[in-house]
């Protein structure tokens, strides 16, 4: 197992980070702690939690939320059907951690960086409305079988990720296709305290 960098202990609220504090409800941590258990992954050392209702990401460690941000997450709501455009719901793990070294604000197309760089809204001709997927890409594969793993319900299968976005001045809102998007320089930090192997619970 990858060995798990030490994290500061005091919660941080960088830009994109939800406007009310670092920190998910205890109801909320609960439920996704309630999950992990479920799951047979009971108090793992570090794991994500995006809360849906809330619109945020938190990065928990030892039991403790550490890091927060804004993301975005599906208009369509929680759904895990194939051709739904909902974010899936349950206990993922990352799967893969694409985009190691490209700059920020960098281009995805089928997981490979198209050598464009996003810089800010107009910087690229006729992608205003586009949902770009930018700088980094994390991939997420479900551990539950019928909820997010399997035949018509499986968010790997559904290319379901966390992403930076173009559309930052819209976090906070549920405006996705299903994957969960944050602002750019967010989705670096995100990308730089996370392994492949662990779990992301959305609830």
């Amino acid at each position: 197992m990858a060995e798990i960098r030490t994290l500061a202990r005091k919660p941080s609220i960088l830009p994109g980070s939800p406007p009310d504090g670092p920190s998910p409800p205890a109801a909320i941590l609960r439920l996704g702690a309630s999950r992990l258990a479920a799951a047979g992954l009971a108090d793992p050392a570090r794991w994500l939690l995006v809360a849906v209702s809330r619109q945020s990401l938190h990065l928990i460690e030892q039991g403790r939320p550490v890091r927060s941000w804004q993301v975005s997450t599906a208009a369509a709501g929680i759904d895990n059907r194939d051709g739904s455009g909902g974010t899936p719901p349950g206990v993922h793990r990352i799967a893969r951690r694409i985009g190691s070294g490209q700059p920020l604000g960098a281009v995805f197309v089928s997981r490979e960086p198209t050598g464009e760089i996003w810089t800010g809204p107009g910087s690229l001709p006729g992608t205003v409305n586009q949902d770009l997927i930018l700088t980094r890409i994390l991939t997420l594969e479900g551990l539950e079988d019928g909820i997010n793993r399997g035949p018509g319900v499986d968010s790997h299968a559904r290319y379901i990720y966390l992403h930076g976005t173009n559309q930052e001045d819209r976090l906070g809102e549920a405006v996705s296709h299903g994957c969960i998007r944050l602002a750019n320089r967010a989705m670096l930090e995100v990308f730089d305290l996370v392994e492949e192997g662990d779990p992301v619970v959305i609830v």
